[in-house]
């Protein structure tokens, strides 16, 4: 048994060649990094310009939902817009719906180019 205890001890040493730890970390937080900059930092920034845009809005705007519905604001709630979309014909929608102004770009594509 004594012969095997130094072969067990010898196998968690690192070898006199091989990296260390830190070395082999940094592929991994290049990953990351990148990661951050394609895909997540662009997502906060558009995710504010929406957050933004919904909460400037105001009665009497005109304004387009996702669904494709053409209205004017006449109320807004915390969670919901009210849209008149015809002569005395008023709806309710999800603040969250509202994309964007009529006539303009919505305000975050939902495929950004």
């Amino acid at each position: 048994m004594t012969s095997q205890f130094p072969a067990l001890l010898a196998m968690g040493a690192p070898s006199p060649g091989a990296p260390s730890a830190w070395v082999q970390l940094i592929p991994f937080a290049l990953v990351l990094g990148i990661f951050y900059f394609v895909i997540l930092l662009p997502m906060k920034r558009r995710q504010q310009k929406v957050q933004t845009f919904l909460s400037g809005l105001k009665t009497g705007d005109r304004i387009v939902t996702s669904g494709g519905l053409f209205g004017t604001i006449t109320r807004l709630g915390d969670q919901s817009v009210q849209l008149q979309v015809a002569d005395k014909v008023r709806i309710e929608v999800a603040r969250s719906a509202v994309t964007g102004y009529q006539g303009q770009e919505p305000v975050a594509p939902e495929n950004p180019s």
